[in-house]
């Protein structure tokens, strides 16, 4: 535990710009392992962040990165919005930004014409593709031959190989094409990555940068950095609100899809708690400031979505191990097809020369390398963008392979907020409302779910439960509750409860009243003391109205068993287990049963997810393959605890993530399995003669192109299709 509070209070975060491809991003984490005091390095291409476990200068770390255009800074906290002058990105011209490129195909261009004019022997010819190569390629020879002597392989020593070898026997029109494709390539990467990460960047641009704040009377602008907790920020009518808090005074409809991806504005009060990024649509309100800018909920959103992006998936890490072998295999491959045939059978060594060189150039692993990166970042993205919090690309994947769904039930199939149907009294004798006093002084002093429903009924009825002495107060640990009142003490608990104080010999007619309420899905308590049961209450929690249709929705996605967990009685449970559709209901459990549930489905189903509040299913969540948390955005517990975070009280997010899920596991088997086989059908080619450095580079090039395109339609799966 010690080191591993060393390793964290070590950790330095920067921003890295100039990534061009995964494959930079993980021989630059590399490099910066090797530094003489970094302990540990981990790179977060998604984020274009790398996390330093040690010590390291900016220069150190920008030396590391063996490869030109790299610029690291501190991480900071993001700016919340685009509108200031001081985060404004400047816009640079497109030819400014692409001139590299855009002079290397201009001499490729009088290069061809020259060859049209003059002949490809011609030394203007010649020297017109040299010119073309060196200035589009200046960046790809200087990390290229920086590998060779370092003994480094990876796609740019493979692509300056060839470059070389195509200058050495004269295919100087063919090499300067590849190697302005090749640059084109890498753009087209960078910019499908950045593309990918501005689902998350457009996060960051939700809440302004400034708020109106009273302090001493005066209402002052004042930027978010300079607002401090117990501050009280005004907010009118159609502003967003640009910090956590609590509503002091005022109520107003507050769209909230940009935290929760809830659809339709929420009403709120004074007293109800309103994030930062959501939109205040209607009233003047004053709210009390309860976070600093960079612990609302919005930054946690943004940080563990960052984090998110950092964790390898299973599918990326069997491509970063593939990888690690694959270079020096093609290597090995493009030799032997450049020697064996000359050797032994007196084969041209011009033509398998140069196509052993076209083995190299169509070997590069750029489409394979990306394959997963871009998938996991849009996906992400995507689900943030809808409310949906998911901590890691491997729980993403998970997901998708998901056979069983176990749900809490009270809170998550049902909305949470109990209500007293019904009140009998067993003792005819007693006053309704003296027992329902001693009833309600026992419950304020339980944490129990039920207790606000009972308190909620006695205040409705005026009933002075604050002025009973309750001495001696136990909890009963799922069976109810107990104290000692005018000398007597009384219990309040479930009918298993009284069961065991009576003997087993409770009144038939109780037990026939017990019964009949429970057979109407409602939670059944009784009260009264072990010789004399008083009253029967019966609460009920009503069912979400959209438990049903997602129920119904995740059987039809392929997820075999729905399993419902609560601590009613077997008869309440099985009454709302059949309301909402669920395959199985576990009753009358535990925390410690709910746990041992989880683990009997895990070792009949694999992979087994559960639902429920992130705090009472805390062992239940951590057992499970994936733990989901409700309502994510107002708990820090589910926040950090959770496997994936349901920002608001949404059932309906479950079949949209199951679906991005499956689709991102497919995009990412698609990808792999499209990038290695145009790999092995070009390289098909060199059988008969046909291989060609065109052939080979744009084989290449639309592999990347169209693994990357494919990825990036991961950002449009909608939630309702």
């Amino acid at each position: 535990m010690a080191e591993q509070l060393k390793e964290h209070e070590d950790k330095s975060t920067y921003r890295v710009q100039g990534f061009s491809c995964a494959n930079c991003a993980g021989k630059f984490e590399n490099n910066v392992k090797k530094l003489p005091n970094v302990e540990d390095a981990k790179v977060n291409f998604g984020a274009s962040k790398i996390y330093v476990y040690g010590e390291a200068t900016i220069e150190e770390l920008e030396k590391a990165g063996s490869f030109e255009n790299l610029k690291v800074s501190p991480d900071k906290p993001p700016k919340q919005s685009s509108t200031d002058e001081e985060t404004k990105e400047e816009k640079v011209p497109f030819y400014k930004k692409y001139s590299t490129v855009l002079f290397s195909a201009l001499f490729m261009a009088f290069g061809f014409l020259s060859m049209f004019v003059n002949g490809s022997d011609n030394v203007v010819t010649a020297l017109l593709f040299i010119a073309s190569m060196l200035v589009g390629g200046v960046s790809l020879l200087k990390t290229g031959l920086q590998n060779l002597v370092r003994f480094e392989f990876d796609m740019r020593t493979l692509m300056t190989i060839a470059v070389i070898g195509g200058v050495i026997i004269g295919e100087w029109a063919e090499v300067s094409v590849v190697v302005i494709l090749f640059a084109i390539s890498e753009e087209l990467e960078r910019f499908s990555m950045d593309q990918a990460r501005k689902s998350i960047q457009s996060l960051m641009d939700i809440a302004p940068n400034k708020a109106i704040v009273k302090r001493f009377g005066q209402e002052t602008t004042v930027h978010v950095d300079e607002i401090v907790v117990g501050d009280t920020m005004i907010v009118k009518p159609g502003q967003k609100i640009a910090m956590d808090g609590v509503i002091l005074s005022g109520s107003s409809s507050i769209n909230q899809a940009a935290i929760t991806g809830e659809s339709v504005p929420v009403e709120k009060t004074e007293a109800d708690e309103v994030f930062a990024g959501t939109l205040n649509e209607e009233g003047h309100l004053e709210v009390k400031v309860t976070k600093l800018v960079d612990d609302t909920t919005l930054a946690k959103i943004i940080h563990l979505v960052e984090e998110a992006q950092a964790e390898r998936a299973p599918s990326q890490a069997f491509v970063d191990r593939f990888a690690k072998y694959y270079t020096p295999i093609i290597m090995v491959i493009a030799a032997l097809v450049a020697i064996l045939p000359p050797l032994f059978f007196e084969a041209s060594w011009e033509t398998w020369v140069y196509q052993g060189l076209a083995v190299l150039v169509v070997g590069c692993p750029c489409a394979l390398v990306i394959s997963t990166p871009i998938s996991i970042v849009s996906a992400i993205g995507n689900a943030a963008k809808k409310g949906v919090l998911v901590k890691g690309g491997i729980y993403l994947e998970e997901i998708g392979g998901l056979k069983a769904m176990a749900f809490d039930k009270t809170g998550t199939l049902t909305k949470g907020v109990p209500v007293v149907t019904n009140i009998e009294l067993v003792d005819q004798e007693a006053d309704e409302n003296e027992v329902l006093q001693k009833v309600s002084a026992l419950e304020n002093r339980s944490q129990h779910p039920l207790a606000s429903a009972i308190l909620k009924t006695a205040d409705e009825k005026l009933i002075d439960y604050q002025s009973v002495e309750v001495s001696d107060f136990t909890s009963i640990t799922g069976k109810g509750i107990q104290g000692d009142i005018d000398g007597s003490t009384y219990y309040v608990g479930s009918p298993n409860l009284f069961n065991e104080l009576t003997m087993n010999k409770l009144d038939p007619t109780v037990k026939e009243k017990v019964q009949a309420l429970q057979n109407e899905g409602k939670t059944v308590l009784i009260a009264g003391t072990k010789e004399n049961v008083e009253l029967i209450l019966a609460v009920a929690d009503e069912v979400r109205e959209a438990s049903q249709s997602v129920i119904e929705k995740l059987h039809r996605a392929g997820i075999e068993k729905t399993v419902m967990l609560t601590g009613d009685n077997a008869n309440t449970a099985q009454a709302i287990g059949k309301q909402v559709g669920v395959t199985d209901v576990r009753s009358e459990l535990l925390p410690q049963d709910k746990l041992e549930v989880i683990r009997s489905l895990r070792d009949s189903h694999k992979q087994v997810a559960m639902i429920g509040d992130g705090v009472n299913d805390a062992p239940a969540l951590a057992a499970s393959t994936v733990g989901i948390a409700m309502g994510g955005a107002g708990t820090d517990t589910a926040l950090e605890t959770a496997d994936v975070a349901l920002m608001g009280d949404d059932l309906e997010k479950l079949p949209f993530l199951v679906r991005l899920s499956r689709k991102t596991l497919n995009t990412i088997k698609g990808n792999i399995t499209f990038a290695i086989a145009i790999k092995v059908a070009a390289l098909l080619l060199v059988i008969p003669g046909w291989l060609t450095l065109w052939i080979a580079i744009l084989s290449d090039m639309g592999a990347t192109v169209l693994v990357a395109l494919n990825s990036m339609r991961l950002m449009r799966v909608k939630e309702k299709e």
